[in-house]
């Protein structure tokens, strides 16, 4: 069970927006990630609870943010309830995509476990909705993936396969890599990988 912490950092003027610490595994239906985000004082932020099936659909997102909340799930594309701090308003939504994203280092392990690329073939489209901070406010957006390739890294532990992603934002065309490990997140636009106890999981 990889079990570790992410520096997260804004992506335009690299201003540190706090950590998240992470812990997962994969299971029998899928693989869930849990974490609780600190800001850069150390006080709480949030926390990511996240369950996708063996195919990446989300099959359980619970996100808290500033007391806001997030309930969702792959249904009907993709539903969810927001629930203001005060608990008296919670809103509903639904949008034909195909799962979820946000700040967290685990929606793009999710999205690429979803999408399943072989190196080298043709970036594929896809339709998220993000959950942006501080507010958890809901935003529908357009991506294209591409693994250009796996490469094997020698470890202690044996050769780690290093995929990198080349992920295009289609709304800007502003493209970026994504380096993911198994189920770890190496590094990506203002996410870094800062500490890691156990080495990422291999899915099957």
């Amino acid at each position: 069970m990889p079990r570790g912490r992410y520096s997260l950092h804004d992506l335009h003027d690299h201003t540190p927006l706090g950590e998240e610490h992470f812990h997962c595994a994969p299971g029998p239906s899928g693989w869930r990630y849990v974490s609780q985000t600190t800001a850069p004082s150390g006080d709480h932020a949030g926390s990511v609870d996240m369950a996708i099936d063996e195919l990446g659909r989300p099959i359980r997102l619970e996100l808290h943010a500033a007391s806001w909340q997030i309930r969702g799930a792959a249904i009907e594309g993709v539903t969810w309830v927001r629930t203001d701090p005060s608990g008296a308003h919670a809103t509903e939504g639904n949008a034909p995509a195909h799962a979820f994203t946000g700040t967290s280092p685990a929606f793009l392990v999710a999205t690429a476990r979803l999408l399943g690329l072989a190196p080298g073939s043709p970036a594929t489209r896809i339709r998220l909705v993000a959950f942006t901070d501080p507010v958890l406010a809901p935003r529908t957006v357009d991506q294209s993936w591409a693994l250009l390739k796996s490469e094997a890294h020698a470890t202690d532990n044996g050769p780690l396969i290093v995929d990198e992603y080349q992920v295009s934002a289609l709304d800007t065309g502003e493209q970026y890599a994504v380096h993911i490990a198994g189920d770890v997140v190496l590094a990506a636009p203002g996410i870094e990988l800062e500490h890691l106890e156990t080495p990422p999981s291999v899915f099957r």
